[in-house]
């Protein structure tokens, strides 16, 4: 049974942040999913993961082998690369069930966008009151720290 992790983003973006956490998911075994409702965020990921300074291996939903990709940025709730860890952005919704069949669920949330932390918020609520495991990380001082956590049901 998997948990959820909230990463708050308060100090680097989310194209300093991503990359650091599809290196340590990639490290962990995991093939993953990111998640947007934005296809132009997707895309512009997409540029970045292939110019930043490491290689990630990732593909852009659409190609011929999705399927085979350990990192596919998508807007779709089925990943056909079959992910144990979905990475939510932009305000991609995530469900109980969903995240208690993975082995790991992050979401990345602007800290600067109020309607990104509110729909974080219920998010949580929605979460946690369905009896997942949830914590709660921000950046303080360019560490990530640990704030709150729920432990489910």
């Amino acid at each position: 049974m998997g948990a959820v992790y909230f990463y708050h983003l308060t100090e680097r973006p989310l194209e300093a942040t991503l990359p650091t956490l599809l290196s340590k998911a990639l490290e962990a075994g995991w093939r993953v999913a990111v998640r947007g409702r934005d296809q132009a965020l997707l895309d512009r990921l997409d540029r970045q993961l292939w110019a930043g300074d490491g290689f990630l291996p990732h593909g852009l939903a659409g190609g011929d082998h999705d399927d085979m990709q350990l990192v596919l940025l998508t807007t779709a709730t089925n990943a056909p690369n079959n992910p144990s860890c979905v990475m939510s952005v932009s305000g991609a919704d995530v469900t109980a069930d969903e995240v208690q069949s993975l082995d790991r669920t992050c979401i990345l949330f602007d800290g600067g966008d109020t309607g990104a932390v509110e729909h974080a918020r219920n998010q949580w609520r929605t979460l946690t009151d369905a009896g997942v495991t949830a914590q709660y990380w921000a950046e303080e001082g360019g560490r990530w720290i640990k704030k709150a956590e729920s432990g489910g049901a």
